[in-house]
This record gives structure tokens, sequence and C-alpha cells, in this order.
């Protein structure tokens, strides 16, 4: 990492930041105009659960000029979010995966896969299981006239529905996005399984207040965000006691190749003394055979010539300091 952003300075990264942002923003421009062609299929279908149980002889007013048009570039924007969202989350990885080691970048690819994933499973569930019960509930108020009182029936609006939907499919998409946070969390080690496990009682009051924040008040929408919350808070701690047991193998692992490196490097620190006092031994040995060579030449100088000369040390004793010293 250190590396590449030698070879990447800042103004390189904010470049490459701009590149991302510009075909994030294209593809998100593209699918809108795209979903805006079909923006009254897409916006039939978000009205199926509520058409499905009103029957067709019902109708969806609008009171203001431009609360139709209004409401079908909502219902583009919206769609093209969700088209656009691995456009996204593409563009985010490329920016960001160069700077990651290899061990972040396989930590991180599962999660960038099931952020999406997950998203679209809370859109399903709100729309296919929690939205006609919701439904059937709201128009069971729904009253016939008679002599005595007058008939309540729903004229829904066509820009308060739009709202209602959205904001239901937005709360259960990023409520099923817990799993993802918190095992995140246990990853960079802010939270732990035991943790998270012992806080079970305090995570329910808050599940079930977070879903009375975000959906209609009325007990079956609620009931059926907070239940998935707590399932998705236990899936939590299930995936944060994997993760922090794959990151206790991983230090095990580690530390041993650790060890192993101490263990190679004493061997050789050993070996190297063994070499340095064996080298020194020789030294010495050298420097004892040379003194001695240097008495036998002396000694064969002084026969050859004929003339008084000691073969050994002086009468001052300077070859044994000599030979001393040389030791």
């Amino acid at each position: 990492m250190q590396a590449h952003d030698r070879q990447m300075p800042i103004m390189e990264h904010l470049i490459e930041l701009r590149n991302r942002l510009t075909w994030a923003v294209l593809a998100l421009f593209i699918t809108f105009a795209v979903c805006y062609y079909f923006v009254e299929d897409i916006y039939g279908f978000l009205v199926r659960p509520l058409a499905d149980i009103m029957g067709p002889d019902r109708r969806m007013i609008y009171t203001a000029l431009t609360e139709v048009f209004f409401t079908y570039v909502k219902v583009s924007f919206f769609a093209a979010l969700f088209v656009s969202a691995p456009v996204f989350l593409g563009q985010f990885w490329a920016f960001v995966a160069p700077g990651l080691y290899k061990n972040e970048r396989s930590a991180f690819m599962p999660f960038l896969f099931a952020t999406p994933v997950l998203f679209l499973m809370g859109g399903a569930l709100v729309y296919y299981l929690i939205m006609p019960l919701a439904w059937k509930f709201f128009l069971s108020f729904e009253q016939a006239g008679g002599a005595s009182n007058l008939a309540i029936q729903l004229e829904a609006k066509v820009g308060e529905y739009l709202s209602l939907v959205m904001k239901l499919i937005f709360a259960f998409g990023l409520c099923f996005q817990l799993p993802v946070l918190l095992t995140l969390m246990a990853r960079a080690g802010i939270v732990t399984a035991d943790s998270l496990a012992k806080r079970r009682k305090y995570a329910v009051v808050i599940a079930f207040v977070f879903a009375a924040v975000l959906t209609p008040p009325d007990l079956i929408s609620q009931v059926g965000l907070g239940i998935p919350i707590i399932i998705l808070y236990e899936i939590s701690i299930i995936m944060a006691r994997f993760s922090e047991r794959k990151r206790a193998k991983r230090e095990a692992e580690e530390g041993d190749d650790e060890d192993e490196d101490d263990s190679d490097n004493a061997e050789t620190s050993s070996e190297t003394a063994v070499a340095t006092s064996d080298d020194a031994v020789d030294e010495q040995g050298a420097a004892a055979a040379s003194y001695d060579d240097g008495l036998t030449s002396l000694t064969r100088s002084s026969e050859d010539d004929g003339s008084p000369r000691l073969s050994g040390p002086s009468r001052n004793d300077d070859g044994e300091d000599d030979f001393n010293n040389a030791r």
C-alpha cells in the first residue's frame, strides 16, 4: 500500500475518485432515463398489492396538477438507484481495492456482494408479505353507507402511496444490512460475539422501537420489521463468532511463522559465531606457524654464514614476547 501511495500522489487519487464518480453518476442518469420510459409499468408494479385487495373498480386520485409528474420522477429515480447500485459498488471497490492488502480484499469482497442481496431480500419481504397484510388491515376500516351513516371509502393519493411504499422498502432494506455492519465491526475488533450476546435483551427493545419509527403506526408492519431485525441480530452473532475464530486461527499461524523465523535466525547466529571462533583459532595457528618459520630461517642463516649467531630467542627474551603477542 505504501508503494502504491508513492506511485500515485494525492492529485492522481483525486483524479481517480473523480473518474469513478463520473461513471457512477453517468450510470445513474442512463438508468433514470430508461426507468422513466417504463415508469407506468414500474408504478403499476408498486400499486399491485393494493390493487389486488381493492379490486379493478377502485381508483387512485391526485389533488395537485404536478403531483403525478413528480411522483413519476420519484419512481424513476427510486428504480434507477436500485438498478445502478451494483455500478456504484463496483466503482467504489475499484477505487478502494488497490490500497488494500490481499487478505483485506478477500475479507471485504463477500460483504460487497452481500449488501445488494440483503437489500433485495428486505424489499421482497416487505412487498410480498408485509404490504398485503398491512393494506388488508387498513382497508378493514372501510364502511358501507346506510340510513344512519355515510360510507367510508379509501381513495388513495398517488404521491402519498408512493411515499409510504418507498419508506417501507428502504426501512426493510437498510435493516437487512445489520449482519454486514456487525460482522465488519467484529472483524475490526470494535464488538465481540460475547458482548452482542450479553446485550441481546437491549437489542430486542431497540429493534421494536426502530420498527415503530420507520413503519406506519400499525401492529402488522411493526412486528413484521421487528422480528426480522431480531433474527438478523442472531445471525450477526453467529457471523461474529465465525469471524473471531478465523482471525484467531490466522493470528496463531502468523505466530508460528514468527517463531520459526526466530529459530532460524538463532541457528544462523550460532553458526556465524562458531565460524568466527574457528577463524580466530586459524589466525592464531597461522601466527604461531609464521613465528616458527621465522626461528627456523634464523637458525639456518646462522649455520650457513658460520657466524656466531644465536638460533633461538634473544638474550632479552624479545622472541618470547613476540610469540606471546602473536598468540
